[in-house]
């Protein structure tokens, strides 16, 4: 048993996920590495994307949720110019409209119409459930379906470099190299379809990478090969205060929180989702959050 917890610290691991693994690869190669079953993910991957990836050891699946709720970053290449089935370029093009000629003016305009609070219609690829089925297996059985629009937020959506490329089958196109910073919940690739959509070309999208969960940044993130050597695992206390407002409590209040009792909570955590609460010594013990002016424990650490 002390063996098993030697090999296996809760807290989070940074990974950075290689394309072609879907984020259920991922989670089964780190039960491996770390010798345990309880390893979760905050938050999808699609397989052709690579980037950060959220995983939860041990307790720290208990975080998961949590984060699954914060903004994440991208960097992307949208091709303008053709459609897929799958807004993406792992699905087969179904329009090739061509894109040489585009104004950036033109795509800045629109660009900024998908720039803030809006009303996205995700990728009906997606693992979005339609009557308890999900999306990508309704579109994989031919079926047809709408999927209704849902707000996300997209906070900073900028081009940074405009080419003019020819696609395989000989197709003027245009890739916009863009940075993202957007809600949970946001399809990429759905801005991409809509881009090409508004600007009358079509589009899709090429190469995604995560740079940003929450706090978690591509700067921390390891390889599947690097983790295989050695397992580099984020402690809980410290993965939860860079998460999550701190709130810092004497030895009674702690225990009491731990236990469940819904003491009063300071106004300046009022609305700020969870909170972590460390005791006197320093440790993580409980995540909260407020509820008509008391602490409502979510998930405890000790």
């Amino acid at each position: 048993m002390s063996e098993q917890k030697t090999r296996t610290p809760d807290g989070l691991v940074i990974v950075d996920k290689p394309s072609g693994f879907t984020s259920h690869d991922v989670v089964a190669k780190m039960r491996g590495i770390a010798r345990t079953r309880r390893v979760g993910h905050a938050g999808t991957l699609d397989p052709m994307a690579t980037g950060v990836l959220v995983l939860g050891v041990e307790r720290a699946t208990k975080l998961l949720g949590h984060l699954a709720l914060t903004e994440k970053e991208y960097l992307g290449t949208i091709r303008l110019g053709q459609d897929t089935v799958t807004d993406d370029a792992e699905g087969e093009i179904t329009s090739s409209a061509g894109a040489h000629g585009l104004a950036r003016g033109a795509v800045d305009a629109e660009i900024a119409k998908l720039t803030g609070d809006i009303m996205q219609v995700p990728s009906k690829v997606s693992a979005i459930k339609i009557d308890g089925k999900r999306s990508y297996k309704r579109a994989r059985e031919g079926e047809e379906f709408e999927i209704p629009a849902r707000p996300v937020t997209v906070s900073s959506f900028l081009v940074h470099d405009l080419r003019e490329a020819t696609a395989e089958d000989g197709t003027p196109v245009v890739d916009l190299v863009v940075s993202v910073v957007c809600s949970s919940g946001t399809y990429i690739r759905a801005l991409a379809r809509d881009i090409g959509a508004a600007l009358g070309t079509g589009g899709h999208l090429t190469a995604l990478r995560r740079t940003r969960v929450g706090p978690y940044r591509l700067a921390e993130a390891h390889s599947l090969e690097a983790l295989q050597e050695e397992l580099t695992v984020m402690p809980v206390a410290k993965a939860a205060e860079a998460a999550f407002p701190r709130w810092n409590v004497d030895a009674r209040r702690g225990e009491l929180l731990v236990n469940g009792v819904r003491l009063d909570m300071p106004e300046q955590y009022a609305g700020r989702g969870a909170v972590a609460v460390f005791g006197p010594d320093g440790r993580f013990l409980v995540l909260v959050e407020e509820s008509k002016g008391k602490a409502k424990s979510l998930a405890v650490f000790v």
